[in-house]
């Protein structure tokens, strides 16, 4: 697991957009653009269309942040995170995508640190990203940490 989000200047940071719907992962890279404030540095997206996606780029390491869709399918965002957060040390923050307000709830029981709502606000979302890739980089580093 990669032990910390890159800080401004060293390199960008890598964050995972996971949708069924291209359309989904499309709106978010639109919405945060490929650099959300300048003081996080830039964004590397990578997109994945399935859990099974999911999970492997964040076992493989460097993953800053995973933006997932609350609606997707199969599998959705929520249960994806849960799954993360229960398995994988040093887990990425999550932000879930939910259709409504009254559904965060959900990402709350999901462990989600963040959520957003579709349609991706662009005036809201590029704040959002920024402020879990700083927390993720002041994050202390604990060897065999869980969540």
């Amino acid at each position: 697991m990669s032990s910390a989000a890159a800080p401004s200047g060293t390199g960008p940071q890598t964050v995972v957009v996971f949708s069924h719907r291209a359309e989904v992962r499309d709106a978010v890279r639109t919405a945060v653009g490929s650099s959300p404030a300048g003081d996080v540095g830039p964004v590397r997206w990578v997109e994945c269309s399935s859990g099974a996606e999911v999970v492997a780029a964040v076992d493989a390491g460097g993953v800053d942040l995973c933006v997932l869709d609350g609606e997707a399918q199969p599998t959705g965002g929520m249960g994806i995170a849960r799954q993360l957060k229960h398995e994988v040390a040093d887990c990425p923050p999550v932000l879930v995508l939910i259709a409504r307000q009254a559904d965060r709830w959900l990402a709350h029981w999901s462990m989600a640190e963040a959520t957003l709502t579709h349609p991706v606000d662009p005036l809201v979302a590029p704040g959002v990203v920024a402020e879990l890739l700083r927390a993720r980089a002041a994050r202390p580093v604990v060897p065999g940490r869980v969540g």
